[in-house]
């Protein structure tokens, strides 16, 4: 088995537990998939998890529509459009070196905010600020999910899925489009994403099923330990690089 072929086999692994994570909590294709793709192939980043961070959403809103709160959503969506176009030009100035160390210490934040469980108001401030980082992590990293996930996470299980499914829909396909005009989304980013799609309706059946049988509170306590492990030890590579 060549390397590629082991790298892109562990990728669909990761790439899968973060479809069942995401169908359970909302977010996690991108927070527990990125430190592994930027460790094993970087060449993939971002454009490779962005077609991932467009799947997940889409086919979670097939299953389940109710409890979107489009008031916030039209707040926070549009804000996202100029950080995609910040995201943009940053991604044309990291080498893969500097993107292991982007990506590291944005899951790091990611998971301490998280873990704190910061409660922030859901206003209009709020919407738009979360929605332009949202905008520049996304197309950076690929992780663009905790600003406004942060907003929505004391919210009910089903209206913080159903909503960030919207959002992360809508802006990953925003950061698609943006780095296919300026060239950064390679056809092999996207040949690869297809190779790994069929992981993501099988990790969000897989989470159907564990949401009736499983404390929530515990996976997402274990799912920020392993990603935290992650960033942790692409930090060290690339740091060391």
């Amino acid at each position: 088995m060549s390397s590629e072929v082991a790298a892109v086999l562990v990728i669909a692994v990761a790439v899968l537990i973060g479809s069942v994570v995401q169908g359970l909590v909302g977010l996690g294709v991108g927070l527990v998939s990125a430190p592994v793709v930027t460790l094993l192939a970087p060449s993939l980043m971002p454009g490779t998890l962005l077609w991932m961070g467009l799947l997940t959403p889409a086919l979670t809103l097939v299953l389940d529509r109710g409890e979107i709160d489009w008031d916030g959503m039209a707040w926070g969506i549009p804000a996202r459009i100029p950080g995609t176009v910040l995201g943009v030009l940053l991604v044309g100035w990291f080498s893969h070196r500097e993107l292991g160390i982007a990506v590291g210490i944005m899951v790091l934040v990611s998971v301490l905010v998280t873990w704190r469980a910061v409660r922030l108001p859901i206003n209009r401030v709020s919407l738009v600020a979360a929605g332009f980082l949202s905008g520049v992590g996304a197309t950076t990293t690929s992780i663009g999910g905790p600003p406004i996930a942060v907003l929505y996470q004391h919210q009910p299980a089903r209206r913080i899925r159903n909503t960030l499914a919207v959002y992360f829909a809508l802006g990953a396909m925003f950061s698609l489009v943006a780095l296919a005009i300026t060239g950064d989304l390679t056809r092999h980013q996207t040949a690869i994403a297809a190779i790994l799609a069929p992981g993501v309706p099988l990790g969000l059946w897989l989470s159907r099923v564990l949401r009736r049988r499983l404390d929530l509170r515990s996976i997402r306590a274990g799912v920020l330990v392993v990603c935290a492990a992650s960033a942790l030890l692409l930090l060290v590579r690339s740091l060391g690089s």
